[in-house]
């Protein structure tokens, strides 16, 4: 009889139930030297012909800690030629690269470590690269998690599979076991893997949730991994058919918005569910920042939804990254375009003449005669008697007022806001007055109470306000 370690059964049970492993696959098994990855590359060098596999290792020095980095390197060298496993290895200075990028530890080791990995796939036209993240590890991601305000996916914790470069995927097939059945494993197959010091100190946040946390939850319940695993893959299930119904949602409400925005319906949007509003926040964001944003937070996310859901119909909120968040009625808009510019302009036309605007739009007069047309709201016709040229087209001025037809004489201020005209749009609304300075018209809202009905025989002039 056959004794088969809990280590090899789970992680054979675990590899068939994702289906990690296809027949003719080849893979890159990350490798650090240390007892998880060394346990994964060697159990997959010896079940290498059960599932009719290639496999190769890489191994990623960054420089960190002297003489004991270039002795991982030879050690994980040394492992692989003993065994004539193609072994792909590098050093980064790291610690220069933090320097340059301005990113943290953690993020530009990972960072430059995959970019290798990506790279020596490619080559080797691996199609899947395997890391040795364990069930422990899953635990300590999960609370980690939950502690520090996740949400969404990120509290499901490690994904047993998911895409990486360009058609390729990550592979996770120990998240099953334990760190003591994979500590089993290497005694049993006398592996020796290589020992970070560093691991045993609690001045890292991992480490004393894997040194003070978990010592207690295994000991309240031995099937603890096994609990966390079901509760991420469960969660997972959950957050991808609800980001499907999101995603649905979001193409009926968000709209492109120049090149750097999206605007969102705010009605629409308050028809749907709570859990997919959130959804639908963190599609928009994803969208326009294209990478994780560490300064992004919760605080962000209950600040938009107050925003979005305020009686107050306009406000602003300044997001990290320069992503300005404006809302106006029932419209808000997300943009990275700084919309604090000089707005004001003033231009003089006469009969005959057009004038481009900042608007995108076009004004322009004509003298017309014995040809009557029908009018609308971008279109206006006045007697010649009763027009002085020059006209002039400008931006609103404090205190302008209208005489609106059948409505007697307004501030154009509150004409803005019964017709719940964006801040933005008032700012560069154009406002025609004659010679005298009074008010003839508001293009495309609002028509005067002296507009003259085009007639035969008799001259008149037409504004025309257009795209």
């Amino acid at each position: 009889m056959v004794f088969v370690l809990g280590f090899e059964r789970k992680t054979h049970n675990f590899i068939s139930k994702h289906s990690l492993i296809q027949e003719g696959d080849y893979i890159l098994v990350a490798v650090s030297g240390g007892p998880d990855s060394l346990a994964l590359l060697d159990f997959l060098y010896h079940q290498s012909e059960k599932y009719n596999i290639k496999i190769a290792a890489a191994h990623v020095d960054h420089m960190l800690r002297d003489e004991a980095s270039k002795d991982d390197l030879i050690f994980v060298q040394q492992y692989c030629e003993k065994r004539g496993i193609v072994c792909k290895s590098t050093s980064i200075d790291i610690k220069t690269k933090m320097a340059i990028d301005k990113t943290g530890l953690q993020e530009t080791a990972r960072t430059y470590r995959y970019q290798f990995f990506e790279k020596e796939m490619e080559e080797l036209q691996a199609n899947k690269l395997a890391v040795g993240q364990h069930g422990d590890d899953q635990i300590e991601t999960i609370l980690m998690r939950l502690v520090r305000g996740s949400s969404g996916i990120s509290r499901a914790g490690i994904q047993v599979i998911r895409p990486f470069g360009s058609g390729k995927e990550m592979i996770r097939p120990l998240l099953s076991v334990s760190k003591l059945e994979i500590e089993e494993y290497c005694d049993v197959h006398q592996l020796k893997p290589r020992r970070d010091l560093s691991n045993d100190t609690k001045k890292y946040t991992r480490n004393r949730f894997r040194l003070e946390v978990l010592p207690f939850l295994k000991n309240e319940n031995l099937r603890v991994i096994e609990h966390f695993q079901r509760f991420s893959e469960e969660l997972s299930e959950d957050e991808s058919f609800l980001q499907e119904l999101a995603k649905e949602a979001f193409s009926k409400m968000c709209q492109e918005y120049g090149e750097d925005g999206i605007t969102l319906d705010i009605p629409s949007f308050c028809t749907i569910a709570l859990p997919l509003q959130r959804r639908v926040i963190h599609l928009i964001l994803n969208y326009l920042y294209k990478q994780y944003i560490l300064d992004l937070t919760s605080i962000h996310i209950d600040a938009l939804q107050q925003l979005i859901k305020s009686k107050n119909p306009s406000g602003r909120l300044d997001f990290p990254n320069g992503l300005k968040v404006i809302r106006s009625y029932d419209v808000c808009r997300f943009t990275f375009v700084n919309q604090e510019r000089d707005t004001e302009y003033n231009y003089q036309i006469f009969a005959g003449e057009k004038v481009a605007l900042p608007n995108g739009k076009t004004f322009r007069v004509e003298k017309v005669s014995d040809c009557p047309i029908k009018t609308d709201a971008n279109t206006l016709a006045i007697d010649s008697e009763s027009i002085h040229f020059p006209l002039t087209i400008r931006t609103r001025q404090q205190g302008d007022k209208f005489k609106v037809k059948g409505m007697g004489t307004k501030k154009i201020k509150d004409i803005f806001i019964d017709m719940k005209i964006p801040l933005e749009d008032r700012a560069i609304w154009p406002i025609v007055t004659d010679r005298s300075g009074e008010v003839l018209w508001i293009p495309g809202l609002k028509k005067p109470s002296y507009e003259t009905p085009p007639v035969q025989q008799k001259d008149y002039y037409i504004m025309y306000y257009s795209d």
